[in-house]
């Protein structure tokens, strides 16, 4: 009898502590729908349910256009509202001067979706449809470029703007394999470990892309000292009254993180020395958040590695996540033309 007692705690301490290993792994392994995407040049993924937390931006009447409307009324769906989590995959297009520009994109929506009514919408405006992997894929003429969309489940939704079926092919084939946490692309799988824990948003690899100018990256005019083919690790945080931001470039080498890092310290010093002007106390107190975020950024360098790192206030954050106008979510997948997720 004692025997049998020991068998039976044994075997109960094994399935517990197989349990907790099943639950650690699933919890270090990169966000489900990250790991649907295909093979890209980088990734980027938004947790929107702390933001929302945090501002309370889909709480805020805002005027729609009509188009924007329509689509919430015929499917039900406000992403303000019903998106949870968002993952996008950047692909660098050989001509940049094609319909898709210098990047396309293929994308994962998370969140609460009436699958039938977001079907019917669908068929209305696709002008051709294919079954694969037990899924139908709408194929949206926009701008030129076809835009394939697939609802993956009851709360997920895949799209791709790539000139071929590849890419959304590839998300279906994730989307059955879904159940294995290392499952993923190979930038996923070679960079995901650098993600600090518990970061709301991040991107990895060529993440400057998007901003890319004559093979330089540019962000609101102005020119960063990098290249559009730098690879980065980036992430926001939730702390205490602010997120932390934190930008890692991985340099090709040694030599070329000192140069970052001397031009990149420069550019702060600038920012950090220009007043910010206020007249109103609203705008007293974005100054101020302006000027604290400012003030926090920090750059270093670890041979070939440089970091950034800065605090964003959750004032600032607030004013950011409140859009001046409502003519839908720019880029999303889920704005007034699905199509468009990946038409930009």
């Amino acid at each position: 009898m004692r025997k049998r007692t020991r068998y039976s705690l044994l075997l109960m301490l094994a399935l517990v502590a197989a349990l907790v290993v099943a639950v650690l792994l699933r919890k270090a392994a990169p966000p489900e729908v990250a790991r649907l995407l295909p093979e890209s040049d980088a990734i980027l993924y938004f947790n929107l349910k702390p933001v929302r937390a945090i501002t309370h931006f889909d709480r805020t009447p805002m005027p729609h256009s009509p188009d924007y409307q329509h689509f919430i009324d015929a499917t039900g769906i406000d992403p303000e509202r019903d998106l949870d989590a968002a993952a996008f995959a950047l692909h660098r297009m050989d001509d940049p001067n094609g319909p898709n520009g210098p990047v396309a994109y293929s994308e994962v929506f998370e969140g609460r979706f009436d699958g039938a009514r977001l079907a019917s919408y669908l068929g209305g405006i696709a002008s051709s449809r294919e079954d694969y992997a037990g899924h139908t894929i709408y194929s949206v003429p926009v701008e030129g470029r076809q835009v394939r969309i697939a609802q993956l489940g009851y709360d997920t939704v895949a799209v791709s703007n790539m000139p071929t079926t590849e890419q959304i092919h590839s998300m279906l084939d994730r989307y059955r394999a879904a159940a294995s946490p290392f499952s993923g692309s190979s930038l996923l799988a070679a960079r995901y470990r650098d993600v600090p824990l518990l970061s709301s948003a991040w991107g990895l690899g060529h993440v400057g892309l998007p901003f890319s100018d004559h093979g330089r990256i540019s962000i609101f005019g102005l020119d960063l000292p990098l290249s559009a083919d730098t690879t980065f690790v980036a992430s926001l945080r939730a702390g205490v009254g602010a997120l932390h931001l934190r930008v890692e470039e991985l340099a090709p080498s040694e030599s070329d993180a000192v140069q970052t890092t001397a031009a990149l310290d420069t550019l702060i010093q600038l920012a950090q020395a220009v007043p910010v002007q206020a007249t109103a106390e609203q705008d007293k107190a974005e100054a101020d958040a302006l000027r604290e975020f400012t003030g926090s950024m920090k750059i270093e360098q670890h041979k070939d590695r440089v970091v950034l790192t800065a605090s964003i206030p959750l004032t600032l954050v607030k004013k950011l996540a409140t859009p001046a106008s409502a003519s839908g979510p720019s880029g999303s997948g889920l704005d007034a033309n699905p199509a468009n997720a990946a038409g930009r």
